[in-house]
């Protein structure tokens, strides 16, 4: 399984229910990344999308404690634990966690790899993913050259988890 994540310098990813910043070749590059795959997020999330629709040409599992939440074009499940008894049909690399903060530190321990682009900007922010760069089995394995976004400057970094959990 994998995570796809925006971070600035201070490893925010939101504020409000939205994203920091929209930069054309991250949206891209997620785009690119998810399509055709599995992606898991939380209620929060999908409705941060516009019009409140599930992502296209990717089946959206999406995570809620409201027994009655009913979307649509999506695939509903109530804990971390249905969601991986859902994507146990798919590769694991065909599987994405896309948000929100609660979803992702629920959800990194069963991760092998992260897809983070690296703003090198702070933002004012209410959302947090936890810093790779501080958890011992997290490894920085490869990030691109510096790309810029009118000011904004940013990388795309892949990390790697050494110690995934294994879903029991």
């Amino acid at each position: 399984m994998n995570c796809i994540v925006a971070v600035d310098k201070n490893w925010a990813i939101g504020k409000d229910n939205k994203l920091l910043v929209s930069i054309p070749n991250d949206m891209k590059f997620f785009r690119e990344t998810t399509k055709g795959k599995v992606v898991i997020m939380g209620r929060k999330t999908l409705e941060s999308f516009p019009g409140q629709k599930p992502l296209p040409n990717r089946v959206n599992i999406v995570i809620t404690r409201d027994m009655d939440y009913k979307k649509e074009g999506t695939v509903i499940v109530h804990s971390i634990e249905e969601a991986m008894e859902k994507v146990e049909e798919y590769k694991s690399d065909d599987v994405f966690v896309i948000g929100g903060a609660s979803i992702y530190r629920d959800m990194l321990q069963f991760c092998h790899t992260a897809y983070v682009t690296k703003i090198d900007a702070a933002y004012d922010a209410d959302t947090y993913f936890p810093n790779l760069d501080e958890l011992s089995n997290w490894k920085l394995e490869k990030e691109s050259e510096e790309q810029t976004y009118f000011d904004v400057e940013y990388v795309f970094a892949t990390y790697t988890n050494d110690k995934v959990s294994l879903y029991e």
